[in-house]
């Protein structure tokens, strides 16, 4: 009894120990449709239509900011990263976009 007790507890001990190990924040976006923006041509909508509800919105420079981002950190294994920044003019076009990953 005792062992089975203590063999519980080192699977619960390594499963908390990876958890502790990894961190994610984020959601997945189809990184597949970057390539389909066009700076001047590709509205808000056209970009929502993409790669859906952005994960950050803000103001950079005065332009409208939306970020689509998946982070993920682990203390065991390589970092995963991916971000779309894209910023808009004023008439809801594409104004530049960055598109960067670790893959």
């Amino acid at each position: 009894m005792a062992l089975m007790r203590h063999l519980k507890l080192a699977g619960l001990a390594a499963v908390l120990v990876t958890l502790v190990g990894c961190a994610s924040v984020g959601r997945d976006f189809a990184t597949h449709n970057v390539d389909q923006i066009t700076i001047g041509e590709t509205t808000r909508a056209e970009i929502q239509e993409m790669f859906g509800e952005p994960w950050r919105t803000g103001i950079e420079n005065g332009k409208r900011t939306w970020t689509y981002g998946k982070y993920r950190w682990s203390a065991f294994g390589d970092d995963e990263t991916t971000d779309l920044v894209v910023r808009f003019n004023n008439d809801g076009t594409v104004s530049s976009y960055v598109y960067n990953t670790t893959e």
